[in-house]
């Protein structure tokens, strides 16, 4: 994975798309180390991030130390705080990221939280969708074997013990979907529109945005 070009794709987004203060909500943020270089020199005032792991957000507090905004870091599975969220109805979000961590749900609770960040979201809202996408047609174990063979070629400094535990990982806990397949989500939470902003040369991942109905273009 492109993880530089990636989120300086991202940078670009926001830079473009948030010209005025802008918040986020950070689902699955790990160490924020990317998403930290991401919101540098952005409009960003308020950030939330969550993740299961408090070593990763003890992490993410010194990386975003040099980002000068409201930040809390929230530790619990996103899946359950973002339902939490929903429910209390008291706080809403510019910008909504998932990065790599999507791919973990089932189809069924990516259609539910699906509803809830449309909920989540202001009137110009937008998700942004950094992840695994599987090709039309594809089955689960041909995108994993697909996707590993990548790995195997590209990874060299990998050793053989990571591969393993990378596979082993991929195998018990990654659900890629298709694109078409979000964007059907897309449509049935009242998201208005779907654009892809990046697709790496293998075709494994991509940087998806989800815009609510009365959201605004993106130029870029």
């Amino acid at each position: 994975m492109k993880h530089r070009e990636i989120y300086g794709i991202l940078h670009a987004f926001l830079v473009s798309y948030f010209p005025t203060p802008f918040s986020m909500l950070d689902l699955g943020c790990g160490d924020a180390s990317f998403t930290a270089q991401a919101l540098a020199n952005t409009t960003i005032a308020s950030y939330k991030g969550i993740d299961l792991s408090e070593a990763a957000l003890e992490i993410a507090r010194d990386n975003m130390n040099s980002i000068p905004c409201e930040q809390t870091l929230i530790q619990g599975d996103f899946f359950e705080v973002v339902s939490e969220l929903a429910q209390k109805q008291q706080d809403s979000f510019d910008g909504i990221l998932s990065s790599f961590a999507f791919h973990h749900l089932s189809f069924e609770q990516k259609d539910g939280i699906m509803a809830q960040l449309s909920h989540l979201l202001k009137a110009d809202g937008v998700f942004i969708l950094i992840d695994i996408v599987s090709t039309d047609g594809e089955t689960r174990d041909t995108y994993l074997r697909r996707y590993l063979e990548g790995v195997y070629q590209d990874w060299a400094q990998l050793t053989p013990e990571e591969v393993v535990t990378i596979k082993g990982h991929m195998m018990s806990s990654d659900f890629p979907e298709t694109q078409t397949t979000l964007q059907s989500l897309a449509q049935k939470h009242n998201f208005n529109r779907v654009e892809c902003l990046y697709r790496d040369p293998l075709n494994t991942s991509q940087v998806l945005c989800f815009y609510k109905k009365s959201s605004k273009a993106y130029s870029s």
